[in-house]
């Protein structure tokens, strides 16, 4: 699915930023190498920066799903604890090699897109979260990211 997927210009569909944020961790993707993606330091938790772009993965493919329960009548509100969804997702893909990590990102993304065009009503609910799952969670990750993968390319 391309970004147009994203644009209903119609029903106020365009995400600001969205494709420019995606296009940034994609090219923070392609400069990844296994080695290099594997050395903690992008948190000082001990993150990885392969972590980094699995938790922007599992969070769009959250996001997907939310928008799909709002789109079916049965989300709740504050039912998602974020703080445990962040430990559980970081635990789920500590150990998934680096190539499945971006398939798993570019996935995610489609999804979270496609989840995003279907929806019939652009409520309240349905806007936070494609902005958090998305183009806003990107950004709030994005420059340190990119730091740090610029740190690793010295090395």
């Amino acid at each position: 699915m391309t970004n147009e997927a994203a644009v209903d210009r119609s029903l106020g569909r365009e995400l600001a930023g969205e494709a420019a944020t995606w296009q940034r961790l994609h090219a923070i993707m392609r400069r990844l190498t296994p080695e290099k993606a594997s050395i903690p330091g992008y948190f000082e938790e001990g993150w990885t920066a392969k972590d980094a772009v699995a938790h922007l993965g599992t969070w769009m493919a959250e996001g997907a799903q939310v928008l799909r329960q709002i789109a079916a009548g049965t989300y709740r509100e504050g039912e998602l604890d974020v703080d445990a969804a962040n430990a559980r997702f970081l635990e789920a893909m500590r150990d998934v090699p680096l190539d499945t990590v971006h398939l798993q990102a570019t996935a995610a993304h489609s999804e979270l897109l496609g989840a995003w065009a279907q929806l019939r009503e652009l409520t309240p609910a349905a806007q936070y979260w494609v902005r958090k799952a998305g183009p806003d969670h990107l950004e709030e990750h994005l420059p340190r990211l990119e730091a740090w993968v610029d740190e690793l390319s010295k090395r």
